[in-house]
């Protein structure tokens, strides 16, 4: 099909350039990809009919990781710390 309709995993490194240039980067056009992303994620492994815990443990992960990149700098500036 199309380039612009085709998914990321199905794009190749080469048309990857062009492919990003024909996605929509307004406000709008983010926040759409953001909700498809969150719709697929949760028909994946939140609405589904024998769920286990793969779709809770991934969000977990993710907020782990998150909330360490955001206080890395104030982790890194104490590490050396001697409380003695």
């Amino acid at each position: 099909g199309p380039l612009a309709q085709r998914p990321l995993l199905e794009v190749r490194l080469g048309e990857l350039p062009t492919w990003i240039s024909t996605c929509n980067l307004s406000a709008q056009g983010l926040l759409g990809a953001v909700q498809k992303a969150w719709s697929s994620y949760c028909a994946k492994y939140i609405h589904v009919r024998r769920g286990g815990p793969a779709g809770i443990s991934m969000l977990l992960a993710g907020y782990c990781l998150l909330s360490y990149g955001w206080n890395y700098q104030h982790l890194k500036r104490h590490r050396w710390r001697k409380y003695h």
